[in-house]
């Protein structure tokens, strides 16, 4: 017996177990815990991003104010303008 594709080699004393993809339930759980879960985390961590999303939010309305006001035209240079 030559090698074949996918007999390329051969492991000894390494047993895989392995399920099927038509026997797991890939969705088991998912309203009874998921959603739980997914409140407890947020709750963990909201307090930790929170501040740092506030801070780049006040941030970013200072520099779109800041720049308005410096792109802005000056009345003064265009009044003897016809």
């Amino acid at each position: 017996m030559g090698l074949e594709f996918g007999n390329l080699y051969k492991l000894r004393r390494i047993v895989f177990f392995r399920l099927s993809p038509h026997e797991q339930k890939a969705f088991k759980g998912m309203i009874s815990e998921g959603i739980p879960n997914t409140i407890r985390r947020f709750q963990s961590s909201v307090f930790f991003y929170a501040p740092i999303l506030g801070l780049n939010y006040m941030v970013y309305l200072w520099a779109k104010d800041t720049d308005r006001k410096l792109t802005r035209k000056n009345p003064d240079l265009y009044k003897d303008d016809v």
